[in-house]
């Protein structure tokens, strides 16, 4: 058991955030509740009020930890290799976000929701852990690329991270949409999360 109020209170936000995460494999956005995500803890629904005001406040929780997650990863790469080519880069950063199918989902559904229903406290948060991220992906190109001027490197961090909210809803297609498309004879190619990134970022690249 964690020790102390500030471990303790970060441990109990961990359970549920990782209780809303858990849910969200099986359920949608719309069905999860603050009342579904108390089941799902250890501790009553009411408890829950303490740390977080809305579930949109959970998931924006959710929404930093995964990229956090991917800020590591970030990192990881600029450890283990001294230089990168384009076509190098472009594997390595489509990997990544392979591994944060979270973070492209919420990114997709839910953001603007998120955002407009939390606390401006809990937004400036989320918002110091979104900067970091783009200064990653900004320190990523600066490391690998020297060649790529500061305006390079703004342009591709401002057409990539838009792009991203594209991500999901491109490559994670139901049997219901899947049907769709075929009968009203959509020229729909299916992509994965990777292929898509992979291709995205080589066009940004120049490659």
């Amino acid at each position: 058991m964690p020790k102390g109020s500030e471990e303790l209170t970060a441990a109990r936000k961990e359970e549920i955030i990782s209780a809303c995460a858990e849910l969200y494999k099986t359920m949608s956005f719309k069905e999860i509740t603050i009342k579904e995500i108390g089941k799902a803890t250890s501790f009553t629904r009411t408890s829950i009020y303490n740390y977080f005001q809305t579930k949109e406040e959970i998931f924006l929780a959710l929404l930093q930890r995964e990229y956090e997650l991917w800020i590591q990863k970030l990192k990881q790469v600029q450890r283990e290799y001294k230089e990168m080519t384009r076509l190098e880069f472009a594997d390595a950063l489509a990997h990544s976000l392979e591994e944060r199918e979270n973070l492209l989902k919420i990114l997709s559904m839910n953001h603007y929701d998120m955002e407009e229903n939390s606390r401006l406290e809990r937004l400036i948060e989320f918002k110091v852990v979104y900067g970091q991220c783009l200064a990653e992906v900004g320190n990523c190109l600066e490391k690998f690329f020297p060649d790529m001027t500061n305006q390079d490197r703004q342009d591709f961090i401002y057409s990539f991270f838009p792009f991203m909210f594209g991500i999901y809803p491109y490559t994670v297609v139901t049997e219901k949409q899947r049907e769709a498309m075929i009968q009203a004879e959509v020229n729909y190619v299916h992509m994965s999360i990777y292929e898509i990134t992979f291709a995205e970022v080589k066009k940004l690249l120049g490659i």
